[in-house]
């Protein structure tokens, strides 16, 4: 059994997509979000925080039961809780653990193959949930996004050091993607180009970035960015 959240909501069983209300999807991706048993009532109130505590608890009854025929295998609810069976694997659980092993520099292990890098970068690429607004949604999309960017720009580092500098220069690239205006994930790039010695492709990545921050924030890179591209220490660049 499979829950996916990245790209959109889809539940496998048995090597079967499943047809799911959307009521009873917002269930299953708010317990997907939260590893821990949330309690009902809790539960009831994020999902239909504008209605009343009663009509909240009543949909919430509505939503699972027209889970019906699988909810046995999905939903573990003992008492008063409600969380995912252990054995229904969740996408997002996934990219977290592999972000914090990317993470944990006390690890320092190498990405992996290409084969696997490529597969990280795909599994890195999505948002949660991108088309739904609900507010715990989007904070959840938000937190997930910023640790996986995080990995991304950490695998493009590893992979420079280890010399594998076009797959360096994708993760670079898979970094700015999600966010264009980060300057970390700009810098990673930039780096990346620099490793493989194509100091060209490194200014002209800065000067792209330089036209994007001045239009759309009215702001420059930061000195340490711009001694990087120069060639200069940091120090020299803030002393200009």
């Amino acid at each position: 059994m499979r829950l996916s959240l990245l790209g959109g909501f889809q539940l496998v069983i048995d090597g079967e997509g499943v047809v799911v209300p959307a009521s009873s999807q917002r269930v299953l991706a708010f317990l997907g979000l939260h590893t821990r048993p949330q309690q009902r009532p809790h539960v009831a109130r994020i999902l239909w925080h504008e209605m009343t505590d009663q009509r909240a608890i009543a949909n919430l009854r509505a939503a699972l039961w027209k889970l019906h025929a699988i909810r046995e295998r999905v939903i573990a609810a003992p008492t008063d809780r409600l969380s995912l069976r252990l054995d229904v694997g969740v996408d997002v659980a996934d990219v977290l653990d592999r972000a914090r092993e990317l993470l944990d520099v006390a690890r320092d292990t190498r990405v992996g193959e290409p084969a696997e890098s490529a597969e990280l970068l795909e599994l890195f690429s999505n948002d949660v949930l991108p088309s739904w607004e609900d507010d715990w949604v989007v904070f959840e999309r938000e937190r997930v996004r910023q640790l996986r960017i995080h990995a991304i720009e950490a695998m493009s580092v590893r992979l420079s050091r280890e010399n594998r500098h076009a797959e360096a220069v994708e993760a670079g690239l898979a970094a700015v993607a999600a966010d264009p205006l980060r300057e970390s994930a700009q810098r990673v790039l930039i780096e990346a180009h620099l490793a493989e010695g194509n100091a060209a492709d490194a200014r002209r990545q800065f000067a792209a970035f330089c036209d994007l921050l001045s239009r759309d924030l009215g702001v420059r890179p930061s000195p340490v960015l711009s001694a990087l591209v120069a060639g200069r220490s940091p120090r020299d660049g803030l002393a200009e």
